[in-house]
């Protein structure tokens, strides 16, 4: 782990200050946000959805619906994360622009603005439609952000001999990414992959079913299933729905995760041998087969050839003169015009809706603010203390890997909307009893991107730099401090501000909570938010949605792109 001389940086990433690019992404998300609200009251004022049936023979049915929904989500997210991330990465100005705007849309309380979103594609879409969308949308947010920020991170913490290796042998952008860059990222999008599979679970109750007063929003699914199971307290039922849901869960780990690991064991930058690589019986069976042989000869590489040739071609053509048309140019600065005229007036209507607000309310959601950023700090010191040691551990012993990587995937999969209120039983009759169970829920939500992000961090440390460790004769506490902390830094940096942005949504149903025939709530928010939208009140709606995005932008940018920075600068391999 080697320390870049500041004279030799080549260009400066975006730091702790503001810029135009926050200002033009806050407004562009905050009219979004206020088209979404005024869409939603068009809506229409009673929706039924279908019946869910709880026999076990319809599972199979459900559990493929909703497989299907988290797969076509993640293909969406993992384009998205791909495209995003190298644009970022790429240019410094798309970065003033672009992470901001990922800032803003990872916090944007999608769990409470469901509703908005349902309304609003129910208002322009054939219902079922809409609800099919609705879905895949809050599945999307749930998986993108930790694998935008992952392989952002990888983009910008790419050792520099490799850059410079790659532009002597004159690699164009398709043979940078294919053997560069993805390469490089490879373990953690893996990991990242099953920690955003793990969200879709944990957020499919929600997706598929969700009731705004006299509007019942439901799609056929395992979350749908789970969810009407709960509600009817029917517990054969429910242990059929977390049977099948573990099922899946495990089948994935064996014959998808776990070869994916086995084959990405190859790009780690080790000049040394793994004495202990990741196995996977499934990847020796299929790497083993001639059937997959002969289809790998006859068909995959003629086609990847193709495909390579075509992209090569494509990237290696010279970019054609500046010379631009006239009428080009002003079909282009009438764009502009016309977005930025867009703009301005949706910010107008939205700062009209906002001038409704008392000063009282805006006083409350000022200090529930400060309220909810207690919380969410507490729960992410209360993740790293476990996750840090339990992460490294899994990441380097391969036997414990084995044991541990399928049971923290299924546990990280669980509702925990299903089943907070079990921790309600026992934590509402301590001290502060409802401040400890919201914290609680924070950190079910939250301490898994740090997990997940910490063992990829761990499982990327170079076998060379372990065995200069042990010839060094370092103990523990030497070991941890100049090999394994610098080595996860990068990774813990990713975690935390995905883990951050997930702690702050998890205040929505934290801080507000339906227990039995009472609701419960404290200050924070999560709480504010959570009201305004059961009772409807979209100018507080507005008004405490776009606080929170400030507020989560403003500690982005203050707090972890400064880590980000000296991630690149100081913690990176070399």
């Amino acid at each position: 782990m080697a320390q870049v001389p500041r004279h030799f940086r080549v260009e400066q990433r975006v730091g702790g200050r503001l810029g135009w690019g926050d200002a033009l992404a806050l407004l562009g998300v905050g009219v979004l946000v206020y088209g979404g609200v005024r869409l939603a009251v068009a809506a229409p004022a009673v929706i039924r959805g279908p019946a869910i049936s709880l026999a076990p023979g319809a599972l199979p049915w459900y559990a493929a619906l909703s497989l299907g929904r988290i797969s076509l989500a993640y293909a969406l997210s993992l384009s998205f994360s791909l495209v995003y991330g190298r644009l970022a990465a790429g240019s410094r100005r798309a970065e003033q622009l672009l992470l901001p705007l990922l800032d803003i849309l990872q916090s944007v309380p999608i769990l409470s603005f469901l509703p908005v979103v349902l309304l609003s594609l129910n208002a322009i879409l054939p219902q079922s439609a809409a609800a099919e969308l609705t879905s895949i949308i809050l599945i999307f947010t749930s998986q993108v952000w930790n694998l935008t920020f992952a392989w952002y991170q990888s983009l910008t913490t790419l050792p520099k001999e490799l850059k410079e290796a790659s532009s002597i042998f004159r690699f164009n952008g398709w043979l940078r990414f294919r053997t560069l860059e993805l390469p490089f990222a490879g373990i953690s999008l893996i990991w990242n992959s099953m920690m955003s599979w793990a969200g879709g679970w944990f957020f499919l109750m929600a997706a598929e079913i969700f009731t705004v007063g006299q509007r019942d929003f439901r799609l056929p699914g395992l979350g749908a299933y789970l969810h009407e199971a709960a509600s009817r307290g029917d517990l054969r039922a429910i242990a059929w729905g977390v049977g099948t849901l573990t099922l899946i869960i495990v089948l994935l780990d064996q014959i998808v995760w776990r070869p994916l690991l086995a084959w990405s064991a190859r790009f780690k930058l080790d000049l040394t041998p793994d004495q202990s690589p990741p196995t996977s019986w499934f990847y020796d069976a299929w790497h083993n087969a001639r059937l997959i042989a002969l289809l790998q000869d006859k068909i995959a590489r003629p086609a990847q050839a193709r495909v390579d040739t075509w992209l090569m071609a494509r990237s290696s053509v010279p970019a054609a003169a500046a010379t631009a048309s006239k009428r080009q140019a002003a079909l282009h600065n009438g764009f502009l015009f016309l977005l930025g005229s867009g703009l301005l007036y949706g910010a107008f209507r939205a700062g009209l809706m906002l001038l409704r607000l008392p000063l009282s309310q805006w006083g409350q959601i000022g200090l529930g603010l400060l309220a909810t950023l207690l919380r969410v700090a507490l729960a992410l010191l209360i993740a790293l203390a476990w996750t840090i040691p339990l992460g490294v551990a899994i990441g380097t012993n391969r036997r414990l890997a084995a044991l541990l990587q399928p049971l923290v995937q299924v546990i990280a999969s669980i509702p925990a909307t299903a089943i907070f209120p079990v921790f309600l039983l026992f934590v509402l009759r301590l001290p502060q009893g409802l401040n400890i169970a919201a914290v609680l829920l924070m950190l079910l939500g939250t301490q898994w991107y740090l997990l997940f992000n910490i063992i990829a961090g761990a499982s990327a440390i170079p076998q060379e730099l372990k065995y200069t460790a042990s010839l060094l004769q370092l103990k523990r506490g030497q070991r941890w401090r100049t090999l394994i902390l610098p080595s996860l830094f990068p990774f813990l940096v990713t975690g935390g501000i995905t883990a951050s942005g997930g702690a702050w949504n998890a205040s929505i149903v934290a801080e507000h909570v339906v227990f039995g025939d009472q609701t419960l709530r404290i200050t924070g928010i999560g709480a504010i938010i959570a009201q305004a939208t059961a009772s409807g009140d979209y100018p507080l709606l507005l008004a405490a949605t776009l606080s929170m995005i400030l507020a989560v932008v403003l500690i982005n940018r203050l707090f972890w792109r400064r880590l980000y920075a000296l991630a690149e600068e100081k913690y990176r391999m070399e």
